[in-house]
């Protein structure tokens, strides 16, 4: 049978999220350590040397007030009443994510994003700018000359954009300028927090760190936290942790799960999904409607004017659904077998496989995002 290219793009992207069986894996592809995380920094900076593709100061005062604060903060005195018309600068919020353990000194990438209605940042230099944490502290300063990826041109009214022109990043464009404190170095106990809450998983963590660390180390507390003793010394410890997270742990099997996106029509499931015996009608109504536009011309010497006349035509058009037999499927390439006998589109495949759900016949669980 030969499958249509939508029925091949369903059966790809399917087989690749869900082929093969569970493997080992490492404890620190499985879990996290407790104390050590990201930290996530935001600050408000401007965007200078653009040309004139900046804020229209008109309609965004913020960017005029933020000039003066700058100019006057460096010693330039404006006079009273100067209507600044500024087309080459922009406001932009700065955003970052401060990696555990970082240390003073350290460069750390930032992303811009223009909250004005600036055309473009390409070409902009992002002038100092201290980004803060949710605490109100300033732990990096950002500045640099941004990378957009994109480009544009306009002319005579006509435009073309090719990407997002409103955000660029600056690569190692902020240092950091404070530490944040926390880590592994205190206490008697480590936490490990597995990133999916299971408790078949988080026992043969527990098991596995006791077989390679010395019975008793750890103990699963619930579902995603398995608590284990670690050194005091922080020599010791760090290489007490070196060895742990490279333990390795075959985790129980998946959950049977389909996702649904309803906005972009795509469908993903994993390899534990079945399906139970069942037949599927499947129609499509179409309703279709053409506009002819033509002019009325009246005759000579009758008075009348040329009028335009718009007639409309409407089509409907039912597709009779045959029912297809659907039989019980155990592995996911007989699962992509029977969905793309039924000939549906992806968008066809939300109401169905929810329909499916309903009556019992698909065993996984259904997400729609």
């Amino acid at each position: 049978m030969t499958l249509s290219r939508t029925a091949r793009l369903i059966a790809c992207v399917l087989l690749i999220s869900g082929s093969g069986a569970v493997y080992a894996q490492k404890i620190k592809e499985l879990a996290s350590i407790g104390g050590v995380r990201s930290n996530q920094l935001i600050g408000y900076g401007l965007v200078v040397g653009l040309d004139g593709s900046g804020d229209q100061t008109t309609q965004t005062p913020f960017t005029v007030q933020s000039v003066v604060n700058m100019l006057t903060q460096l010693g330039v005195n404006m006079p009273p009443g100067t209507n600044l018309q500024l087309k080459n600068v922009a406001a932009v919020t700065v955003t970052a994510s401060l990696p555990a353990f970082s240390r003073p000194g350290q460069n750390i990438d930032v992303t811009v994003s223009s909250i004005g209605n600036a055309k473009s940042l390409r070409g902009g230099t992002l002038l100092m700018s201290p980004l803060k944490g949710a605490d109100g502290q300033i732990y990096a300063v950002a500045q640099g000359n941004l990378v957009v990826a994109g480009a544009g041109a306009s002319a005579a009214g006509s435009s073309t954009t090719v990407n997002q022109l409103a955000v660029g990043r600056i690569p190692n464009g902020a240092t950091v300028e404070r530490e944040v404190p926390g880590g592994v170095g205190q206490g008697d106990f480590i936490t490990l927090s597995l990133n999916d809450a299971d408790f078949s998983t988080a026992s043969k963590v527990a098991q596995a760190v006791n077989t390679g660390m010395g019975a008793t180390t750890a103990r699963a507390l619930d579902a995603r936290t398995i608590q284990v003793k670690a050194p005091q010394d922080p020599d010791a410890r760090v290489s007490f942790m070196a060895k742990l997270e490279n333990l390795t742990v075959t985790p129980s099997d998946v959950t049977a799960k389909v996702i649904i996106n309803a906005r972009t029509g795509s469908v993903v499931m994993n390899k534990a999904v079945t399906l139970e015996p069942c037949a599927i009608s499947h129609g499509n109504l179409t309703v279709t409607i053409s506009a002819k536009n033509e002019v009325s011309q009246p005759n000579a010497l009758s008075g009348g004017k040329t009028k335009p006349v718009q007639n409309a035509t409407v089509d409907i058009k039912a597709e009779k659904g045959g029912v297809t037999a659907v039989p019980k499927s155990a592995s996911l390439n007989e699962v992509v077998r029977a969905l793309n006998q039924i000939g549906a589109t992806p968008q066809d495949l939300l109401a169905i496989l929810q329909a499916m759900k309903s009556a019992g016949a698909l065993q996984a669980e259904l997400e729609v995002i």
